[in-house]
């Protein structure tokens, strides 16, 4: 296993998304991808306070309870890593230095855990200074109840003050950052990959698979698949770059004798930075199409062909 930069945390090659714990996949359902996630070697579980909060009748949450519930089951809470975050949920909104106290409590509570291991910066909070939400964090590690900090949604811009602060008033750093970056939106690749990388920082993006939409599933005059989040996966369907995609995604796959999916992960994975790519699963058979991304190794030529597309 890969161990995150700057950290002592070594990480299965891909990182389970818990977003549709609770929401496409119910508790049930949840457990068993989790299980199925284990026994493949999988350890790197990521969710959030806010998870699913936007389901009608759920307050949020009912994910980070769900992994909670299942880490409670296990004898071997260790081996895991697992991640939550801070600041999108309403309920919990920011990062001032009270509402991260208070959520990591609610947090803690829910996961059934003493500690967390990566704790995630949801948002950018403009509105704080990064002095007050870093101090925070920093009391969290000094008291153990939190391992290492990272930061979602940030610009390379705001990164780099973001360390500046925490160089400057002996706090902790962040040793990861959570972009939205997959094969089809490359924004992370222009704007802030080459920050992250001189700071040595690791990269786990989110949406790796374009909302479903890199399975491979998701076709061009065929009937849209049944899913939560089809309409963000489908899309991608009125962009021809997409398409020529999804082909070069078939070629390989049928040369690796895998899945479009493993193909579309494994290319994000050898990406710079990229630690591990983060894809979730709301059923054991969704779940297998991902995990031969974690054995699967692309020639340089079809990661250039990949990247060209």
């Amino acid at each position: 296993m890969p161990t995150l930069p700057r950290t002592d945390l070594d990480v299965s090659p891909l990182c389970l998304g818990g977003n549709v714990f609770g929401w496409t996949a119910d508790g049930a359902a949840s457990r068993a991808v989790l299980d199925a996630y284990a026994d493949a070697g999988g350890n790197f579980i990521d969710t959030a306070d806010t998870y699913s909060s936007w389901v009608p009748g759920h307050t949020g949450g009912e994910s980070e309870q769900i992994v909670g519930d299942w880490l409670a089951t296990r004898a071997d809470r260790d081996r895991f890593v697992v991640a939550t975050k801070v600041g999108m949920w309403k309920a919990r909104h920011g990062l001032s230095a009270r509402n991260i106290r208070e959520a990591v409590e609610d947090s803690l509570r829910r996961l059934q855990t003493d500690h967390i291991d990566l704790y995630w910066a949801h948002i950018d909070d403009h509105d704080v200074p990064f002095a007050e939400t870093l101090g925070a964090f920093h009391e969290l590690i000094e008291a153990g109840k939190v391992r290492y900090i990272g930061a979602s949604n940030i610009t390379g811009l705001r990164l780099a003050e973001a360390i500046e602060a925490a160089d400057r008033h002996q706090l902790t750093r962040y040793v990861a950052v959570q972009p939205h970056y997959n094969l089809l939106e490359r924004d992370f690749e222009r704007r802030d990959c080459d920050i992250v990388a001189r700071e040595g920082l690791a990269t786990v993006p989110y949406y790796g698979l374009a909302s479903g939409f890199l399975t491979g599933k998701y076709r061009p005059n065929a009937a849209p698949a049944e899913s939560g989040r089809g309409g963000g996966a489908a899309k991608h369907l009125e962009d021809p770059r997409a398409v020529n995609a999804l082909r070069a995604l078939d070629e390989i796959a049928a040369a690796h004798d895998t899945t479009v999916a493993a193909v579309a992960l494994a290319w994000l994975a050898a990406q710079p930075t990229v630690a591990a790519p983060i894809a979730s699963a709301r059923t054991v058979e969704q779940l297998a199409e991902l995990l031969p991304m974690q054995e699967l190794s692309l020639a340089p030529d079809e990661l250039a062909r990949l990247s060209a597309v």
